[in-house]
């Protein structure tokens, strides 16, 4: 369907769009792929997203900036340690900073060193399950994607028993960092609360690491350092810790629910995977591409830069769709088809370039042991309602607010 383009009114935040937001993006990448709205650029295409991803004169710095100009809009004071957090993100930093950060963390963040989390995965997975058996039903999102990896990462964390309890509810209120335009004065007061809790716990417990280190997550980047003896700073290692629950909880929860969900809307997918529960991979990476958890994220422009015959300059905000380059047909034949035989490995759900996700191969694992674990051992799921919300909380992360299924159990 061809749209006029001055027809088209991007609006991230609708009710139809937090439904189904492929329509919108499909209309904008035909009729006007390098949008202008809403004070920033909108890219819809997957080559113009991959090359902003790619190019580091985009600056991944825009999220701490909007979060002191949401302050100071506010009357919010006493955010310095807010602020700190945001410019010594991995996610939010470039070079120099990001180099030296990012070097310290992959020595820990490795592939090998993930691969030995999966009896951890597997064993807290089929923990989850467990009651579902008894029950004959189960919510994917409540019993299973949310809690999974909370525990995964405490565990690895080797965090002690009474500051787990707290992590999931601190966790949902740092979210709010990464789309400060939702922030209302009292979410500031909140997250300045709950950031200096967080970051006193954490201190606490490494300290006690430094005393007695042991072959947790923690540890290690302790451990970590370059051959010229550069280290992480305590300061610096809990925002690593903290980031990795904001940035980790809400993305692999919604990667398993939208992929449980893709699974039981396509039967003929839902039957390959259960008579070739090998192809897990495949239903992994197709899923990430198919209805990626984070759709949306930002850049700012620190130069003039023609995209798509449209000139940007050097200030401009750049809102990069990572849905809408996954569904690109100039990418994917047949982008809006579940598909698991299809190669899907360039997709974008994890970004691309320096800046592409640290806990991919974390979230991977994760995803792939719930549905080797469901379709290993269950012989039928079903969709409960069809009838299904989307969390409202977030714009820039989609995911399901429940996904209630029923499970049978596989003789």
């Amino acid at each position: 369907m061809t749209v006029a383009p001055g027809r088209i009114r991007f609006n991230p935040f609708g009710a139809e769009f937090r439904r189904d937001p492929y329509p919108m993006y499909s209309q904008l990448r035909e009729a006007h792929p390098v949008h202008r709205t809403l004070g920033m650029w909108v890219l819809t295409r997957y080559e113009d997203v991959r090359a902003v991803l790619h190019d580091r004169s985009f600056s991944a710095s825009l999220i701490p900036r909007l979060v002191d100009e949401q302050a100071a809009r506010l009357g919010q004071n006493g955010v310095d340690r807010i602020g700190r957090l945001g410019r010594k993100s991995l996610v939010f930093t470039d070079n120099p900073d990001h180099a030296r950060l990012r070097g310290l963390v992959n020595r820990v963040f490795t592939a090998p060193a993930v691969a030995e989390l999966r009896p951890l995965v597997s064993a807290v997975t089929a923990r989850l399950m467990a009651p579902a058996w008894d029950a004959g039903q189960l919510d994917v999102i409540a019993d299973l994607a949310a809690p999974l990896p909370i525990t995964v990462l405490c565990e690895w964390m080797a965090l002690p028993p009474e500051l787990r309890a707290q992590v999931g509810p601190w966790t949902h209120d740092i979210r709010f960092l990464l789309e400060p335009g939702m922030m209302k004065a009292a979410d500031f007061a909140r997250v300045r609360e709950v950031v200096e809790l967080f970051a006193a716990a954490l201190s606490e417990v490494i300290d006690e690491r430094r005393r007695r280190p042991g072959d947790d997550l923690i540890s290690r980047l302790l451990a970590a350092h370059t051959a010229g003896g550069d280290r992480l700073t305590d300061e610096e290692l809990i925002f690593v810790c903290m980031m990795c629950f904001v940035a980790g909880n809400e993305t692999t929860k919604s990667l398993i629910g939208n992929g449980v969900l893709a699974l039981l809307r396509h039967p003929a997918q839902d039957a390959l995977l259960r008579e070739r529960p090998e192809r897990v991979d495949a239903a992994v990476t197709e899923a990430l591409r198919y209805d990626c958890p984070l759709q949306l994220t930002k850049r700012l422009a620190t130069r003039d830069v023609q995209i798509g015959g449209q000139l940007l300059h050097a200030g401009d905000q750049v809102l990069v769709c990572l849905g809408a380059a996954n569904r690109d047909p100039e990418s994917f034949e047949r982008p809006d088809e579940f598909d698991l035989t299809r190669d899907a490995s360039g997709h974008l759900a994890f970004g691309h370039g320096m800046h592409g996700c640290l806990g991919g191969l974390l979230a991977e694992l994760q995803a792939r042991a719930v549905f080797e674990f469901l379709y290993r051992h269950s012989s039928s799921m079903t969709l409960l309602d069809s009838e299904l919300s989307w969390q409202e909380h977030s714009f820039i992360v989609r995911g399901l607010t429940g996904l209630p299924v029923a499970v049978r159990r596989a003789a």
